[in-house]
């Protein structure tokens, strides 16, 4: 299982998980009354599960050139959605940063 540590406006919002079926999980942190993560997760929903890469985190991630160059420079997959948030989770587009776990 691999899990990002992920941080809104440098508070810890919460921590996305990848299971192992497949699916991905997103947990909010206890205490966290930040901004959500994503307009389409309010925090009234402490966990929110998905039966594929999570479309809000998806969004975040490179395309066209940029894609292809972070692929060749780090040795990802094209499919590993998880391996290339990771890779760019410190400087996203908005106010989210994302981690890996220890």
């Amino acid at each position: 299982m691999r899990t990002a540590r992920v941080f809104q406006q440098d508070q810890f919002a919460g921590i996305l998980e990848s299971v192992g079926d497949g699916s991905f999980r997103f947990t909010y942190a206890p205490g966290f009354r930040g901004e959500p993560v994503s307009l389409t997760m309010p925090t009234t929903q402490r966990i929110w599960a998905f039966p594929q890469f999570p479309p809000p985190f998806e969004g975040l991630l490179p395309e066209g050139g940029q894609l292809d160059a972070l692929l060749r420079h780090r040795k990802l997959d094209r499919h590993d959605f998880f391996g290339q948030l990771l890779a760019v989770g410190h400087d996203v587009v908005g106010s989210l940063r994302i981690e890996e776990a220890a």
